[in-house]
């Protein structure tokens, strides 16, 4: 009759039809998943507040932040990828940290005296199939001081 040739051709094309159908479910099963991912920040001190020798103000703060990203974990997402770590697992998901802003906020000229700001947290969510899914939280009402310090 047949081969063992075709006998192992019909048996792996069945495999990889069977496995792509399960990707395709997993990934299909994100589109259900609502997610409710909460964060607050805290400026607990700014640290300078200053217009640097070419007359742009530049700024440094000292921050709480708080998360709880576990809603964005599904039993399809493999991690959530937030500034410049990784959260690989659902038990990692809630943090709160103390930190000083990495990169300090500058403006191309002195407009920020006294002006209100956005923070945004921004992450990406790496399914382990599938597309992947970008989102973020803007954090309103903050405001600079009305004086360089």
């Amino acid at each position: 009759m047949h081969s063992f040739g075709h006998r192992a051709n019909a048996v792996a094309t069945f495999a990889v039809t069977i496995l792509a159908a399960m990707c395709f479910a997993a990934s299909f099963s994100d589109n259900f998943n609502t997610p409710t991912p909460t964060a607050s920040v805290k400026i607990l001190n700014i640290n300078w507040f200053q217009k640097e020798a070419n007359g742009n103000d530049e700024v440094s703060m000292t921050l709480n932040i708080s998360a709880d990203l576990s809603s964005l974990f599904t039993w399809n997402t493999k991690q959530v990828s937030l500034w410049d770590g990784i959260i690989p697992a659902k038990e990692h998901a809630k943090f709160l940290i103390h930190t000083t802003n990495k990169y300090r906020f500058i403006d191309q000229g002195s407009n920020l005296k006294g002006k209100e700001f956005n923070l945004t947290m921004h992450w990406h969510i790496m399914p382990k199939t599938g597309k992947m899914f970008a989102d973020k939280i803007v954090m309103t009402g903050y405001r600079l001081p009305e004086q360089y310090r």
